[in-house]
C-alpha cells in the first residue's frame, strides 16, 4: 500500500485575476499557450511517483473538471486522479477555508489508510520532485513539513513567512504579516511558504478536528492550523525548494516557483515561458508537464500577396495558428489564433481561438480566449485612450480584454452576451463594469467559439473585408 495520498485543493476562486476568474477556476486559468495552471502540480505529482490523488473542487468547476476528466487519467489497480466536489458532509456550509476543504474530506484520507498526507495548492507554476520532500520530511520524523522558499522582502506580506533554525526547524511563523521577518544575513528576503505540505496522517487528522471545534477559527492552514501546531510543540519542518533537483534539469538550472495571484505576475510568468533562455523549462522529456493532447495542425508563418514575410523574435506559437506577414516581438499566441498581415504585436499574450485584424498595431494586451480585434486597431499606443476605452487595465497598463471580446477600429468595445452578464455580476469585477457602464456594448455571440483559425482568415485580413463579426 503506497505510503502517501495526495489532496490537491483547487477550489480558490482567485478573485485578483478579475476577468480571468468570473467564469472559471484560477487553477482552470490557461496558461503557457496551451497548458492550464494545474497542470503543473499535477504533473509534479505524477513526475514524482503519486497516483493516489484527489483534486477538491469548489468554485465554477465547470471548465476545470472538464479539463480533468477529458485528459488526466492514471490507469491501473487503485492509480487515480479523483475529482472531489465540495459536498456539505460536515455540515450545511461550503468550504470555510483551506484547511476545512481537507477536513470535510477526511473520510479520503481514512479510506486511504495513508501513512502521509501531501496537501498541494492547485494554483501555482513550479517544478518539485515530491519525493525528495517526503524523504526530508521521514527524516526529520516531521509531523508536518512545509515547502519554502525565499522572496524579496517588499514581496512577503502576501505568504506564510517562516522562521528556522539552523536545522530548518520551523520556530515561527507569521501569516501575510504587515511586518515580514527578513532571513538572518538576509535583510531584502524572507522565508515564505509556498502552500505545500506533508503531514503525518495522525497529526493532521487531529489538528483538523481541533481547528473545526474552534468556533473562532477561519479554518485555515495558514491562520490557524499551522501557528496551532507551532504552538503545541510538534515537529514542523521547512523543506528548502532551493535544494530540490528535478529529474533531466541542468545541473546549474536555478528552481522556478511563481505565484500567479494577480494579473501582474501572470503576465510576468507567462513572459518567463517565451523569454530567449526560460528559467521554466518546458523541454525536458524527463519531466514533462502534461495537459490537453489536441487536434489542431502545426502553426504556420506565410506571406501575404505583397510577398511580405513574417517576422517573429523572442515569442512562442502554439499550435494551429497562422502569422500571415506580422511582426511579432516578446508574444506569447496561444493554439488556434491567427495574426493577419501588416499587424505589429509586442509585449502581448493570447490564450486561445483569438484574431488580429490586419494593419493592427498590439502592445501590453492579455487576450483572454476567443477575443478579437477589426484590422487597424491600436491598443498600448495611446494610453489615455486605452484608459478611455478598455475596463481591464494593470497599474503597468497591460489592457486585459475578457473572453469572447471584440475591439472595433473605433467606438466602444464589444462584450459577448454571457461574459458581459458575469463581468456585471462578479464581486470582482462589477465595480469596474459600473464604473464604465455606456461605454461598452453587448452583442448577441456567447464566449465560446465554434470556428478554427483556418475558416475565420478572410473575417480580418483587411479593413474593406472587415463586415462585422
Amino acid at each position: 500500500m503506497p505510503r502517501t495520498v495526495v489532496m490537491v485543493m483547487a477550489g480558490g476562486k482567485g478573485s485578483r485575476l478579475g476577468p480571468l476568474t468570473c467564469h472559471r477556476a484560477k487553477p482552470s486559468v490557461p496558461f503557457a499557450g496551451r497548458y492550464r495552471i494545474i497542470d503543473f502540480v499535477l504533473s509534479n505529482i505524477v513526475n514524482s511517483g503519486y497516483r493516489r490523488v484527489y483534486v477538491l473542487t469548489q468554485y465554477m468547476a465547470s471548465s476545470l473538471i472538464t479539463h480533468l476528466n477529458r485528459n488526466w487519467h492514471l490507469g491501473g489497480f487503485d492509480h487515480y486522479i479523483e475529482i472531489v466536489p465540495a459536498q456539505m458532509r460536515m455540515g450545511s456550509h461550503w468550504y470555510r477555508g483551506t484547511a476545512d476543504s481537507v477536513y470535510q474530506n477526511l473520510n479520503l484520507i481514512r479510506d486511504s489508510r495513508a501513512e502521509l498526507v501531501a496537501v498541494f495548492g492547485g494554483d501555482h507554476i513550479y517544478k518539485l520532485d515530491i519525493k525528495q520532500m517526503e524523504e526530508w520530511h521521514i527524516g526529520n520524523d516531521a509531523d508536518l513539513t512545509i515547502a519554502a522558499v525565499p522572496v524579496p522582502i517588499e514581496e512577503a506580506s502576501e505568504f506564510g513567512v517562516i522562521q528556522v533554525d539552523e536545522y530548518w526547524r520551523i520556530v515561527g511563523f507569521q501569516e501575510k504579516p504587515a511586518d515580514p521577518t527578513p532571513i538572518p544575513g538576509r535583510p531584502g528576503e524572507a522565508l515564505v511558504s509556498m502552500g505545500n505540505y506533508l503531514f503525518h496522517a495522525g497529526t493532521l487528522t487531529r489538528a483538523l478536528v481541533d481547528d473545526a471545534n474552534d468556533l473562532e477559527s477561519v479554518n485555515d492552514f495558514g491562520k490557524n492550523v499551522i501557528p496551532r501546531l507551532l504552538a503545541e510543540d510538534k515537529r514542523l519542518f521547512a523543506y528548502d525548494f532551493g535544494t530540490n533537483m528535478v529529474r533531466g534539469e541542468p545541473d546549474d538550472s536555478e528552481p522556478y516557483w511563481r505565484d500567479v495571484g494577480t494579473i501582474e505576475s501572470y503576465v510576468a510568468a507567462n513572459m518567463d515561458v517565451r523569454s530567449p533562455l526560460p528559467t521554466l523549462n518546458l523541454y525536458n522529456r524527463a519531466w514533462r508537464i502534461r495537459t490537453a493532447q489536441r487536434d489542431y495542425p502545426p502553426a504556420r508563418f506565410v506571406r501575404d500577396a505583397s510577398g511580405r514575410s513574417a517576422t517573429v523574435v523572442d515569442s512562442l506559437i502554439c499550435e494551429g495558428s497562422i502569422v500571415s506577414s506580422a511582426v511579432l516581438e516578446r508574444a506569447l499566441v496561444g493554439y488556434d489564433c491567427y495574426v493577419h498581415s501588416d499587424s505589429t504585436v509586442r509585449d502581448s499574450i493570447f490564450l486561445s481561438g483569438c484574431n488580429v485584424g490586419a494593419s493592427a498595431i498590439l502592445n501590453n494586451v492579455l487576450f483572454d480566449k476567443n477575443c478579437a480585434v477589426a484590422p487597424g486597431v491600436q491598443i498600448g499606443v495611446d494610453l489615455a485612450a486605452d484608459a478611455e476605452r478598455f475596463p481591464f487595465r494593470t497599474p503597468g497598463g497591460t489592457v486585459v480584454l475578457p473572453k469572447g471580446s471584440f475591439v472595433p477600429e473605433e467606438g466602444p468595445i464589444e462584450f459577448a452576451q454571457d461574459m458581459a452578464f458575469m463581468l456585471e455580476n462578479d464581486p470582482a469585477t462589477k465595480d469596474v463594469m459600473a464604473a464604465f457602464a455606456g461605454r461598452y456594448t453587448v452583442s448577441k455571440r456567447e464566449r465560446h467559439s465554434y470556428e478554427s483559425s483556418g475558416p475565420r482568415y478572410r473575417r480580418y485580413r483587411s479593413r474593406t473585408a472587415f463586415g462585422g463579426r
